[in-house]
């Protein structure tokens, strides 16, 4: 008579969708963040609470947390996690700020800065990407960003000034109402140029602005009239 096996000893729990993000999220934060020197605290704790794969395309949520941005559809993508927290802890946001970003994209971003500051207006010019950027920042709770569909060449001038700009599509040339729209002490950060890009930071002082470069970056050209500017050689 054969004999039967029984199976002994405790019974291994199931992970469950939300605790394989956020083990994924501290696996990001540590190999991709904190190990290229991103130390500011609640920008880690912002990186660390937002589920990234909420802001992708189905597809690619396997993918959500690689170390590389992604395709979001209509020509655009959502920024590699690295560049995003850098940009983040560039514009040194304040709990009482109020922030205009440049291109909402899949609203990764913005859900990010909501957590740090008072209020984000986020431009987005493709009307697809703001409508389900919208609905995903709905369905995700975060109700202090307003995504307005248009060209965000120009800011937001009936919303300015603004503590902190952050523009993620890269124009030849850092847009001048972008300077304009900033308060005292307000910064901009933003990829600037065409095949040869970096990352600029712009702060307003007491005596005029002054700008920065970080490092080199690759995003996608600021589309709209920022087209019909001329380029760098």
């Amino acid at each position: 008579m054969a004999g039967t096996l029984v199976a002994c000893g405790a019974t291994q729990e199931r992970t469950t969708p939300e605790q394989a993000g956020q083990e994924a999220r501290e696996r990001m934060l540590r190999g991709q963040i904190e190990a290229r020197g991103v130390q500011d605290p609640r920008v880690l704790h912002a990186m660390r609470s937002v589920p990234r794969e909420r802001f992708v395309p189905e597809a690619q949520r396997s993918q959500a947390y690689e170390d590389r941005p992604l395709p979001i559809g209509h020509g655009q993508t959502i920024s590699q996690p690295f560049v995003v927290a850098a940009m983040t802890e560039a514009l040194r946001p304040q709990p009482s700020d109020r922030v205009l970003e440049i291109g909402t994209g899949s609203g990764y971003q913005a859900a990010v800065l909501s957590l740090l500051v008072a209020h984000v207006y986020s431009i987005e010019i493709v009307p697809e990407l703001a409508l389900q950027a919208r609905e995903t920042l709905a369905t995700q709770g975060y109700e202090n960003v307003q995504v307005i569909t248009g060209d965000g060449f120009r800011g937001l001038p009936d919303q300015a000034p603004f503590d902190g700009i952050i523009v993620t599509a890269a124009p030849a040339q850092v847009p001048p109402a972008l300077i304009e729209q900033l308060a005292p002490g307000g910064r901009l950060v933003i990829p600037v140029g065409d095949w040869r890009q970096e990352l600029r930071v712009l702060e307003r002082g007491p005596s005029g602005i002054r700008e920065t470069s970080l490092f080199p970056v690759r995003f996608v050209p600021m589309i709209g009239e920022a087209q019909q500017r001329p380029r760098s050689p």
